[in-house]
């Protein structure tokens, strides 16, 4: 786990680094092609051929370190700088060739939309515009001919580089919102899978546990009444016995129920849910209402029983709820489970934080139903309570 968390890390912080690296290779290139094609001359040539060959060297350089030594935080910050600088200065020495340089301006902030960083593309957007604009005035002002003034065109390109600016930081505002979000729910899963893992343990307790303190616990006082009975033969013995046994089947079929519903594989989702619906009255005395069609065997049955049994359980662990409502119906293509309750309410926000606080029952089975392409709704009850409502598709299988 702690080797995938520091491959995404290095993907998130030096790849960008890594693949600007080799754009920027790139950009050199471009420039060096719009002069060989434009003609122009430049105010200083021999300092504009230096400067773009210093800068060639030092990028081939770079690119070269990125790829093999360790990379830190402020790399990306200090090349940034570097490539703004560079390109102001070689407008500047430029002079009137300045005008062929204009889409290089352009290309400067896509190169770094990609780092999901709003801040650094809106500033280095910026950074381009003006420092376009401060080539021209450098210009201007040497050259006698312009009689210090810009051409209006100049301004023209400006607007579109600030254009450009504002649509370049939306669309990394966007993906960083994305990433965010990606984010979040990968420590989602994360803390469902390490959940996931303790419940297999404490489920494993808990029948444990159970099997103990009930179906053995009958057992044993069964077979003290079967000693009891030897020495001394009763009907009210027999009946002490015959009772206890008959308890000791109840709990068992029971366990075995939950850890196997045969119910489900022998007549179908829709006499299952019934089933539960029975025995969650008969266990914990509430009152339940049942609207079930009959909707056959969808290969979704196991995904929708799992998700009956899980709600259930949580009204019961949490509602403190007297009536329970089960409908159960299918309809294009889809199974519908509706359950609603008149207990306490249920806020759907703290899912997140209860698992954090180790339940992940329900968000569980949210991802899972989810992953299966269907979706679980939860609103408010008139008159109190809460609605779940669970909508599969009938053909998935997939409940992981």
């Amino acid at each position: 786990m702690n080797q995938k968390v520091s491959r995404v890390l290095d993907f998130v912080t030096v790849e960008p680094l890594r693949i600007r690296s080799i754009l920027r290779l790139v950009l050199i290139v471009l420039i060096a092609l719009l002069i060989y094609q434009t003609h122009v001359s430049h105010w200083l040539d021999e300092v504009f051929t230096a400067v773009l060959a210093l800068y060639a060297v030092a990028a081939v350089a770079w690119l070269v370190y990125v790829l093999r030594a360790p990379v830190r935080w402020w790399f990306r910050y200090a090349s940034i700088f570097v490539d703004v600088a560079v390109v102001v200065t070689l407008c500047i020495v430029s002079g009137p060739g300045t005008i062929s340089l204009y889409p290089i301006f352009f290309l400067l902030p896509i190169s770094v939309a990609f780092l999901d960083s709003p801040l650094i593309t809106g500033l280095l957007g910026l950074s381009a515009s003006f420092g376009y604009l401060l080539a021209w005035v450098v210009y201007a002002t040497r050259d006698q001919k312009m009689g210090n003034s810009i051409p209006a065109l100049v301004y023209v390109q400006v607007g579109c580089l600030l254009w450009l600016t504002a649509a370049i930081t939306a669309l990394s505002h966007t993906l960083a919102r994305r990433r965010q979000r990606v984010e979040m729910l990968l420590d989602v899963r994360r803390r469902l899978i390490a959940e996931s893992m303790r419940a297999d343990e404490r489920h494993s307790r808990e029948l444990s546990e159970q099997l103990h303190d009930g179906p053995l616990q009958n057992l044993l006082a069964a077979r003290l009444d079967l000693d009891e009975l030897r020495d001394n033969p009763s009907p009210e013995g027999f009946d002490r016995l015959d009772a206890a046994l008959r308890e000791t089947v109840g709990e068992l079929r029971y366990t075995v129920a939950t850890l196997h519903p045969q119910v489900l594989a022998q007549v179908g989702l829709s006499a299952a849910v019934r089933d539960l619906a029975h025995r969650y009255e008969q266990r914990w005395g509430a009152t339940v209402h049942t609207d079930i069609d009959e909707v056959g065997k969808p290969e979704s049955e196991a995904l929708v029983h799992r998700a009956a049994r899980e709600l259930m359980n949580n009204v019961h662990k949490h509602a403190r709820a007297t009536r329970l409502d089960v409908a159960l119906h299918r309809a294009s293509g889809r199974t519908v489970l509706r359950i609603a309750d008149d207990g306490i309410g249920f806020d759907p926000d703290i899912l997140v934080q209860r698992v954090t606080e180790g339940h992940i029952g329900l968000a569980s089975l949210v991802v899972a139903v989810e992953s299966a392409d269907g979706s679980v709704d939860f609103g408010p009850r008139p008159g109190g309570g809460t609605v779940v409502t669970v909508t599969v598709p009938d053909e998935v299988i997939d409940e992981a």
